[in-house]
């Protein structure tokens, strides 16, 4: 929200320095520095919060105030990994919500990695192809984020930002988008 603002009044300040440009070209009169260095500090500012959102993503910033327990814990067959599934909705009424899979690996001090993040869909399920593969069913009528992935090296955020993210490139070697 404050990167909306932020643009909005970005592209007002713009928006007046042209025409003062012009204005000042036309009528002779100084050219408005002023105007110009403020409107280059508001580009400065967008772009500093878009680099930030989009490639320092950690999955840290999921509100967990409101999370719900999904499917899960499902043990893998040799038990050394735990998955679970939860729920975080968005957006009050009119929202949504949205899903992720966190995996416990058992015989590293039951460290946990989320390894799934979307939009959820009506049929959630988690199932265990073999002792390190997952399949995460996230089907609906209109679309399906369902996906098969090896829990130690794999990731899938439907939006990409995992994928783009240099905090969090050292996790996994293979990243899934939509």
């Amino acid at each position: 929200m404050f990167g909306l603002l932020i643009s909005f009044v970005t592209l007002i300040i713009f928006l007046i320095l042209s025409v003062k440009i012009i204005i000042s070209f036309i009528k002779k009169k100084p050219f408005p520095k002023k105007m110009l260095i403020a409107m280059i500090f508001g580009v400065f500012l967008v772009s500093s919060i878009y680099v930030y959102e989009v490639y320092f993503f950690t999955f840290d910033d999921i509100d967990k105030e409101f999370i719900q327990n999904g499917p899960g814990p499902i043990l893998s067959p040799t038990e050394e990994y735990t998955a679970n599934a939860y729920y975080e909705p968005y957006g009050g009424a009119a929202g949504g919500v949205n899903v992720w899979v966190e995996i416990t690996k058992h015989h590293e001090n039951d460290n946990k990695k989320i390894i799934y993040y979307s939009d959820a869909n009506n049929n959630i399920l988690l199932d265990w192809a073999d002792e390190k593969t997952l399949f995460i069913t996230n089907a609906g009528p209109y679309k399906h984020n369902s996906m098969k992935l090896d829990v130690e090296t794999e990731i899938y955020h439907d939006r990409g930002l995992a994928c783009r993210s240099w905090l969090m490139m050292n996790e996994y070697e293979t990243c899934y988008q939509k």
